[in-house]
């Protein structure tokens, strides 16, 4: 599904893709956080995606002009988790209120996994 936006132009769509793209750039920009993770379905590991292919660490889900988004990260070492989560939360909340004008109703961060710089 896609938001539905008016203004005194016209109708603004617009589609799941792009709200996860500038949620997950926005994640993407906290401090703590090396990227986002996507499951390998057969054998039940995450693994690291690219900056291209963040998205598919991100699931959406829009209602009444409103989103909730699951954010599946992969943080670095020695970071405060619960301090990460928080930011990420603040960040993609502003930075969806601030370009699209989109409420996000719900914003949850699961950790899955941690990245050790050798």
């Amino acid at each position: 599904m896609a938001i539905t936006l008016q203004n005194e132009y016209g109708t603004i769509t617009v589609e799941d893709e792009v709200i996860a793209k500038l949620a997950g750039l926005a994640a993407m920009e906290c401090y703590g956080i090396v990227g986002m993770a996507a499951k390998n379905v057969k054998e039940g590991i995450f693994r690291l995606l690219k900056k291209e292919s963040l998205t598919k660490g991100i699931m959406l889900n829009t209602e009444n002009n409103k989103v909730s988004l699951d954010f599946h990260i992969i943080v670095e070492y020695g970071t405060n988790i619960p301090a990460i989560a928080e930011n990420a939360i603040s960040a993609v909340r502003y930075k969806l209120e601030e370009s699209l004008n989109i409420e996000a109703e719900e914003i949850n961060v699961f950790v899955e996994g941690i990245r050790i710089d050798v």
